[in-house]
């Protein structure tokens, strides 16, 4: 006779038929990973045969298929009607006596003295499969105590098997409603509810990238994770340095946490209550809790062999942390296309809105505000969905949707994840998407803008690429890399065809992450403007050294894009803003002259040793010390822009050598741009103190030309084909060669124009870096230039051999 209980002692990942997906994976976790030192709560799943047991007690196998027979299949405009019906058919069937009575013994079990509290959970027999995931379509009930509410909460799981969502879920995917039935696991309840809870996956899920653990979490249940309800903290940790037993978290981002569900005093209930300001400011895990939750997820994958993505909640009364579910990834693993698709957009609107990014794609529609699923007859297909929160109830409508715009959640929130199945753009936490976009509004979503993604007014121009990655031929000799600034955007850039980033602008994190100035929170008493020091002070709140604030905020931001591209160089510039852009940043106007030319005038190597800026120069390098030093991402280089003589080369050296960076312990190498004159004319003395050079061609072209490059007046003189500025090039790779030292180019010149890689691969650069949506343009004109050239060569040979 076929077992209506198993414990999760006796549950396997091969048990799927008889306990569903989630079930069997508790079950397997239960007993293949909890010796190695993953907690995960003890339990118990009702089987397929009580299921089917509970339908021929009450005879209900017949009349769900003439229901089921009767849905809609075109429009599903009675999906709503059916579902209910079925659902009414559990809710007021009997439940057989004798599944009851082992549903109550196996509690009891369970609790082995005083009852407990434990979480129902709905677990589909085919659920949970890498080609088809069912999460979210089924209900859970937390916090259940007693005997009849047991009971009760299996009853009401049975019924869940008839979702509306779940319903459509079937049809899309082709299953057979009458062979899928439902297991209901019943798990010692963790109670995050005082403490906390979230998701975690073992690749990057907006790009797929494998070699990061992403952990999200969330005050209370985790449910207003799912939910979007919340925007959660998120950390990215990298797998490798996890493993190598590195500082291994490379990303840290407070979400605001604005709510906190917990159980309300009737059982299975809960409720959201507003967080309080102190928890809104911290994080939800500490560094060895989140370096404890990778590790998990770690053995989760290799136990498995494949990206997984899991729930792990922390109980707030013990203190513990647990795991409570886990399922293959069901995104990236289905994907087998190594074609890049490309957008950008070309033409530039009104701002509606802007959030967070979520996919990389543009799309244009009718704007459709809906505030419930309820509305689902107003969205027509193609049309993008703008709304407060979705749910998993919103499932059938966002099929239709050609984008999403939510006010509130993160990127693992529900919208987020439907997103990213359906392969659409959607802007998420926009905080205001609902005010600012009128219903009917024709609109653009552009998610092609790294992590920040915006609403536009209108319908505007967009471009897209689509890119075969397995067609491109990578050159022989020239090695092209990439031009990064945005760590949102590295991992997606890392399944460019590259040989790593050539030239990695501090200046963007400084900006977007950082926000303030360095010697502002070195010397953050000297600040005179009280706004500007409030502002501070709500940025550093967890920090009590504020210095320590700019470390982490900078070395974070860039072990993000030294990690997407492990272990291909990464060549990081120091930073080089202007006298007038230092201005700009929180505090800047108080440490910052005032230039009549700041294009040429303090910036670059001069700073980093004069007393203005020698302490904020300090900062940069003990954060580069931690990527390298404790995260262990030793392929990041450094690089000194600007360096205007040998001497001041040298100081800068010393300079970084005070703080910690020496050239050639622990493989350190320091470059240094070339891109004044006196670089080229001095290049063998400056090879003897750096070890490579990067030819910046903008500047370079600006002081041989003597052009400003930012006055618009005298643009059309500037160009890099200039036979001075391309003489200047020639000289310097010359002089390069002959030191034996490493020289490679940053700039857009050898992508617009194929003379010009010609003329770069002819003089033989080591390599050229391209931004992003140049690259395989650039690409392409170095293969064809290394081409002529073996040509002319093997012509030349020739030549010489009929001549002799």
């Amino acid at each position: 006779m076929a077992k209506y209980i198993l414990k999760f002692s006796e549950i396997g990942a091969t048990d799927i038929g008889k306990v569903g997906g989630k079930n069997a994976s508790l079950g397997e976790m239960f007993n293949h990973l909890s010796s190695k030192g993953i907690s995960i709560p003890d339990g118990y799943a009702t089987t397929s045969a009580a299921f089917w047991h509970f339908l021929a007690h009450n005879n209900l196998t017949e009349p769900l298929k003439e229901l089921m027979a009767q849905l809609d299949r075109k429009g599903y405009a009675n999906l709503n009607e059916i579902g209910g019906k079925a659902r009414d058919l559990f809710k007021t069937a009997k439940f057989p006596p004798d599944l009851a009575a082992e549903i109550i013994s196996s509690y009891a079990n369970l609790s082995n003295g005083p009852e407990i509290e434990v979480a129902v959970r709905s677990s589909a027999t085919a659920e949970d499969l890498p080609e088809a995931s069912f999460a979210g379509q089924h209900e859970s009930y937390l916090n259940i105590k007693g005997e009849d509410e047991l009971v009760g909460a299996v009853q009401r799981c049975f019924a869940s098997l008839y979702t509306d969502r779940a319903i459509k879920y079937r049809e899309d995917n082709g299953f057979d409603h009458s062979k899928i039935a439902l297991s209901a696991g019943i798990q010692k309840m963790v109670r995050s509810d005082k403490g906390c809870s979230g998701v975690g996956f073992t690749l990057e899920p907006e790009s797929g990238f494998r070699d990061v653990v992403h952990i999200a979490g969330v005050w209370g249940l985790g449910e207003n994770i799912v939910q979007g309800t919340v925007t959660p903290d998120e950390f990215l940790v990298f797998k490798p340095s996890l493993r190598a037993k590195k500082r291994a978290i490379i990303r840290k981002n407070t979400g605001e946490k604005l709510l906190t569900m917990v159980y309300s005093d009737k059982g299975g209930t809960t409720i959201n209550i507003e967080t309080p300001e102190d928890l809104r400011r911290k994080f939800v895990l500490t560094d060895p809790e989140i370096i404890a939750v990778a590790n998990w997820g770690l053995l989760i994958e290799e136990h498995y062999q494949k990206p997984m993505d899991f729930e792990w909640a922390k109980d707030g009364l013990n203190g513990e942390l647990y795991i409570v579910q886990a399922r293959p990834e069901t995104v990236h693993s289905r994907e087998h296309s190594i074609t890049i698709h490309e957008f950008k957009i070309t033409e530039k609107g009104s701002v509606l809105t802007t959030g967070e990014a979520i996919g990389s794609k543009i799309t244009s529609g009718v704007a459709r505000i809906l505030h419930s699923p309820d509305d689902a007859e107003k969205l027509q297909a193609g049309e993008i969905v703008v709304t407060e929160l979705t749910s998993p109830d919103w499932d059938p409508i966002l099929k239709k949707a050609a984008g999403i715009i939510t006010d509130k959640g993160g990127r693992t929130s529900h919208a987020s994840i439907i997103a990213r199945e359906m392969d659409v753009p959607a802007i998420v936490g926009t905080g205001n998407g609902t005010t600012q976009i009128k219903d009917g509004d024709i609109i653009t979503v552009s998610c092609a803008e790294g992590e920040t993604g915006t609403a536009y007014a209108g319908k505007l121009a967009w471009k897209e690429t689509a890119i075969d990655v397995k067609n491109i031929q990578m050159p022989e000799h020239t090695q092209p890399m990439l031009i990064v600034g945005d760590p949102g955007k590295a991992f997606k850039l890392s399944f460019y065809p590259n040989n790593g980033v050539g030239l990695m602008r501090l200046e963007f994190i400084i900006n977007d992450t950082v926000k303030v100035h360095p010697i502002a929170l070195v010397k953050f008493d000297e600040i005179t403007d009280k706004e500007t020091k409030d502002k501070i002070e709500e940025l550093t709140s967890q920090y009590p050294d504020k210095k320590q604030y700019f470390i982490d905020k900078l070395s974070q931001g860039v072990a993000t894009i030294a990690a997407a591209f492990y272990p291909k160089d990464v060549i990081v510039r120091m930073s080089d803003f202007k006298t007038n852009e230092y201005a700009n940043l929180l505090g800047g106007k108080d440490f910052e002259p005032i230039e009549a030319n700041p294009m040429i005038g303090f910036r670059g190597a001069s700073r980093y040793y004069n007393p203005r800026y020698k302490e904020g120069f300090q900062l940069e390098c003990e954060a580069m010390k931690v990527v390298r030093n404790e995260m262990g991402l030793t392929n990041v280089k450094l690089m000194i822009p600007f360096c205007r003589t040998v001497e001041e080369g040298k100081k800068v050296i010393n300079v970084m050598r005070e703080y910690g960076l020496t050239q050639g312990v622990n493989g350190l190498e320091v470059y240094v741009m070339a891109e004044i004159p006196s670089n080229v004319i001095q290049a063998e003395d400056f090879a003897e103190v750096f070890d490579g050079f990067s030819i910046g061609s903008n500047d370079l072209t600006q002081l041989t030309l003597g052009i400003d490059r930012d006055s618009a007046i005298i643009a059309d003189l500037f160009s890099e084909q200039n036979k001075s500025a391309k003489e200047m090039i020639r000289m310097v790779i010359e002089k390069a060669k002959r030191m034996q030292t490493k020289i490679g180019l940053c700039g857009q010149a050898p992508s617009d124009y194929p003379e010009f890689a010609q003329f770069l691969v002819e003089q033989g650069i080591d390599s050229i870096s391209f931004n992003a949506d140049a690259l395989i343009k650039g690409i392409g004109n170095i293969c064809s230039a290394e081409a002529k050239l073996s040509q002319h060569i093997a012509q030349a040979f020739l030549q010489k051999s009929l001549t002799n």
